[in-house]
C-alpha cells in the first residue's frame, strides 16, 4: 500500500499553503496535532487549548499574508499551530527546553512573532495600535488580525479596546476563539452570554437569508436599506446575536464552525477587506482531535507527558509525585476556611494552576473566581475586606502586576486586612519571561502599611498565612513553583518583622530570602567541611526588615551575601542595603563589611528548568558557595553576572 508523503516537513513559510488543496490541508491538520501529541508526551507543555486552534491557524495563514499583514495570538500558549506554520517544524521538539523554541511568541524566533505575549486580553489593544500607526505610515492595505480566547475576552482591557476600535473605525479583525474554557471551565456573565449566542443557531440563519433576499431585490433605496438595518437589529437583540459588540461599535459576524476550514476560509475571506472593526466569532473545542483532551481539557491543558496508543487512549501519565508550594498553600487556604467563616478565596481563572478545585467544591459560597480580571479581584477583595471578611486573594506573581494601582489605591491606602499569596514567585521554568514572578518583592515594598513575607520552607509558608490572617493591614505571602522543602531543627514562631538564624558561623554570614534558603543552608553545609563556618539567616520578612539582628549580624561579620529569587534592583539585598546605611547615619561609622547581593540580574530571563536557571545564575548551592569562597579569599576575585557587589 502506498504511503502518502507527509506533508508537515514541506512546509517552510506560511506562503507553502496556497498550493494545497483542501483536502491536504486537512491532512495537514491532522499531521500538525501529531506534532503536538509527541511533543505533549516528552514534556509538560500546553496542549489542549493548541490542539483546538489548529484548522483556525491554517485558514488564517491560508487566507492572509501575514509577513505583512498583522497577526497578534492573545495569552500566546496556543502558539504552537503558528510555529509549525512558520519556519519552526525543524525545531519544534526543543519547545519549552533551555535554549529551543519559546512556548509562546518570540520576536527574536520569528517575524511572524510581533509580540511576546503571555498575560491574557492585550491582542485588541496591540492589534489596534497596529492598524492605527500603519494608517499613519501610508500602509492602510496591511490587515490587523487578533486572535482572543472567549476566556480572556471579560479582561477589563478587552472592553477598552474594542470601545476604542468602535470609535477610531480602523480596519481591525477580532476573533473571538470560543471554546468555552480559559484552563478551567469559561465564568461570569459574559460566559453565559456567549453561551446564548452559542445555542441559538436562528439568528445567524434568518439574518443570512434575510441578506440574500436584500440582496436580490433591484435599486433597494436608503429607506429599504434604513428598515433592513432596524429589522437585523431587532432580530439580534430578540436572538441574542452580536449585540454586545455591534453597540461598541464593532460588527459581528457568525458563530461559524471552527474545525471546517471551508467555512473557516470562506468567512474569512467575506471579512478580510471590510472596513471598520470586526469581530468574527468562531466556535471551537478545546483538545478537539484528541480524544482524551477533548474529554478532559483541564487536565489535557498543560499536562504532565504521557503515552498512548494508535486508538489516544491513554497508557500512562508521568505523573510528579513531588509535593509543590502550590498544594501546600491550598492545604493551608482549606484549613483558614475551616476554621474562620469570614475568611474568603479569590483566584482570576486560575482555580487548576493555583489547585483550588478541593477549596471550590468544599466552600463554594466563599470561593470567587473572577475571570482573567486580576485588577477587579483586588478591588473585590477590598470591599469584602472592608464588610469585615477575610479575603486571600490567590494570584500568580507575574499576573498580580496586572492589579497594581488596586494594590495601592483600594488596598493599602485603606490599610485593610487582605491576603495576597503570590504563587509562582521567582523563576517559573519552561514558561519563561512572561511567567518569571522577578518583581514582586520590588513592587510590593514600596507600599505603606504592606507587610511583605517570603518563606524558607514549607514550617514558614503554613505558619505565615495564619499569622497573616490574623493582622490588621495588608500582608503579601510570595513562594515559587517548586518541590517544598523543609528544615529540620527548631524553629522560631512569625512574628512581625523577624528573622531566625539557622545556622552559625564566625567567618562569613549569608541572609536567605524565601525558598532559596535550602541553597543557602547546603552551601554552609558545604563550606564546613572546607573548614569555613558560615552563618545562615532566615530572613522571612521582606517589609518591615529584622533590623536589629540583621544590622547588628552584619556589622560584625567579615563579609555579607544576601540571596533572592528575585530581580536585584529594589529587591531584598536593596532594602538590607537601605537599612544598613540608616543604621549607619545615625551611628558613629559605616559597616565596612563587604556585602554581595545574588539575585536575578537586571534582564528579562529566558525559559528552561528552574535548577538549570538557578544553577546558570550562580543561585543554587554551587554558586553560593563559590561567592563565599571568594569573600573568605578561597577563590580567584570573580563576580558572577547574578550578583552585585555593596
Amino acid at each position: 500500500m502506498k504511503t502518502e508523503k507527509e506533508i508537515l516537513p514541506s512546509i517552510d513559510s506560511p506562503r507553502d499553503l496556497q498550493a494545497l488543496s483542501i483536502e491536504q490541508l486537512e491532512r495537514l491538520a491532522v499531521e500538525m496535532r501529531r506534532a503536538l501529541c509527541t511533543v505533549a508526551g516528552t514534556r509538560t507543555a500546553h496542549f489542549a487549548s493548541n490542539l483546538g486552534v489548529v484548522e483556525l491557524c491554517i485558514a488564517l495563514h491560508r487566507v492572509f499574508d501575514f509577513s505583512r499583514d498583522r497577526l497578534i495570538w492573545d495569552t500566546g500558549h496556543q502558539i504552537y499551530p503558528h510555529k509549525l506554520l512558520t519556519g519552526r517544524f525543524p525545531q519544534f521538539a526543543t519547545i519549552r527546553t533551555k535554549g529551543g523554541l519559546m512556548g509562546y511568541p518570540n520576536p527574536a524566533e520569528s517575524p511572524y512573532d510581533l509580540f511576546m505575549t503571555g498575560h491574557a486580553g492585550c491582542s485588541v489593544s496591540t492589534a489596534l495600535g497596529l492598524a492605527s500607526g500603519d494608517g499613519l505610515r501610508g500602509e492602510d492595505d496591511r490587515r490587523s488580525v487578533a486572535v482572543i480566547g472567549d476566556g480572556a475576552l471579560p479582561s477589563g482591557i478587552v472592553f477598552e479596546a474594542l470601545n476604542n476600535a468602535g470609535f477610531l473605525k480602523k480596519r481591525l479583525l477580532v476573533i473571538l476563539n470560543d471554546n468555552k474554557m480559559s484552563i478551567c471551565p469559561r465564568v461570569g456573565a459574559v460566559a453565559e452570554y456567549l453561551d446564548l449566542i452559542r445555542t441559538n443557531p436562528w439568528y445567524r440563519g434568518i439574518r443570512d437569508q434575510a441578506t440574500e433576499l436584500i440582496k436580490g431585490v433591484p435599486m433597494v433605496g436608503e429607506s429599504m436599506e434604513r428598515m433592513f438595518s432596524n429589522v437585523k437589529d431587532s432580530l439580534k437583540a430578540t436572538l441574542h446575536g452580536g449585540m454586545l459588540f455591534e453597540a461598541l461599535g464593532v460588527r459581528y459576524f457568525g458563530p461559524v464552525e471552527g474545525h471546517s476550514l471551508p467555512s473557516l476560509i470562506r468567512y474569512l475571506e467575506l471579512v478580510k477587506d471590510e472596513d471598520g472593526p470586526i469581530l468574527l466569532h468562531v466556535l471551537t473545542e478545546k483538545g478537539h482531535g484528541f480524544k482524551p483532551a477533548a474529554a478532559d481539557p483541564v487536565f489535557f491543558h498543560t499536562p504532565a507527558p504521557f503515552e498512548c496508543d494508535d486508538d489516544d487512549c491513554i497508557v500512562s501519565i508521568k505523573r510528579s509525585s513531588t509535593r509543590a508550594y502550590t498544594d501546600v498553600a491550598a492545604a493551608s487556604i482549606a484549613d483558614c476556611l475551616r476554621r474562620d467563616p469570614r475568611v474568603t478565596v479569590l483566584t482570576a481563572a486560575m482555580c487548576q494552576g493555583n489547585k483550588l478545585e478541593k477549596v471550590r467544591e468544599e466552600f463554594p459560597d466563599r470561593f470567587f473566581d473572577v475571570g482573567i480580571c486580576e485588577s477587579h479581584a483586588v478591588a473585590f477583595a477590598a470591599g469584602q475586606a472592608k464588610a469585615g471578611c477575610r479575603p486571600i486573594v490567590d494570584i500568580y506573581s507575574t499576573f498580580l502586576q496586572r492589579s497594581y494601582d488596586q494594590i495601592f489605591q483600594e488596598v493599602c491606602l485603606q490599610n485593610l486586612p487582605v491576603v495576597f499569596m503570590l504563587d509562582r514567585a521567582g523563576l517559573t521554568g519552561p514558561d519563561g519571561p512572561t511567567h518569571h514572578g522577578a518583581f514582586d518583592l520590588g513592587y510590593l515594598r514600596l507600599f505603606p502599611n504592606m507587610a511583605v513575607l517570603a518563606p524558607g520552607d514549607e514550617h514558614d509558608l503554613q505558619a505565615m498565612l495564619d499569622w497573616a490572617l490574623e493582622q490588621p493591614g495588608p500582608v503579601a505571602i510570595r513562594y515559587p513553583k517548586s518541590a517544598v522543602a523543609k528544615h529540620d531543627g527548631p524553629r522560631t514562631a512569625i512574628e512581625l518583622g523577624r528573622a531566625e538564624c539557622l545556622a552559625d558561623g564566625h567567618d562569613g554570614l549569608v541572609v536567605a530570602c524565601g525558598t532559596l534558603l535550602g541553597e543557602a543552608l547546603s552551601a554552609a553545609a558545604e563550606l564546613r567541611r572546607d573548614g569555613l563556618e558560615v552563618a545562615v539567616i532566615n530572613a522571612r520578612f521582606v517589609k518591615p526588615l529584622d533590623t536589629s539582628l540583621l544590622v547588628e549580624r552584619c556589622e560584625a561579620a567579615p563579609w555579607v551575601v544576601t540571596v533572592e529569587e528575585n530581580a536585584l534592583p529594589t529587591g531584598f539585598g536593596s532594602a538590607l542595603l537601605e537599612a544598613l546605611n540608616d543604621a549607619a547615619s545615625q551611628g558613629d561609622q559605616r559597616p565596612t563589611a563587604p556585602l554581595v547581593r545574588l539575585g536575578l540580574p537586571d534582564r528579562f530571563i529566558e525559559h528552561g528548568e528552574r535548577a538549570e536557571l538557578l544553577a546558570d545564575l550562580g543561585l543554587d548551592a554551587a554558586g553560593i558557595s563559590a561567592v563565599c569562597r571568594r569573600l573568605a579569599g578561597r577563590a580567584p576575585h570573580a563576580v558572577g553576572h547574578a550578583s552585585s557587589m555593596s
